[in-house]
């Protein structure tokens, strides 16, 4: 299986493999949002843990032009030890709930 691995905004390698960026792309409004889904690993406004898995890391970015509104992008993140991967993607006008992870 191929990937793509991005450095995060704290140096982590977080792996993009061409089985979840398929499964992303069963959004209709994430085609063509690949660059905008590493910026928002690379810069986000905002990481939470999730409430659900403390393994588990949302980076949300905003954007006021999306192809569905002012909406934040939000991808989610499994991150153990030694791996990060991105689960899914998607735009949402609300931030996840859980601990803040890192904020600038």
């Amino acid at each position: 299986m191929n990937s793509t691995v991005i450095t995060d905004y704290q140096d982590r390698s977080v792996r993009l493999t061409d089985e979840r960026w398929a499964h992303i792309l069963d959004h209709p409004e994430m085609v063509g949002q690949r660059e905008r889904l590493i910026e928002t690993l690379v810069e986000p406004d905002i990481v939470i843990t999730t409430v659900l898995d403390e393994t588990v890391l949302a980076y949300h970015r905003l954007y006021e032009v999306t192809p569905v509104t002012r909406k934040y992008l939000v991808v989610i993140v499994k991150s153990a030890p030694e791996d990060a991967f991105v689960l899914t993607a998607y735009y949402t006008s609300r931030l996840k709930k859980g601990q803040i992870e890192w904020q600038p």
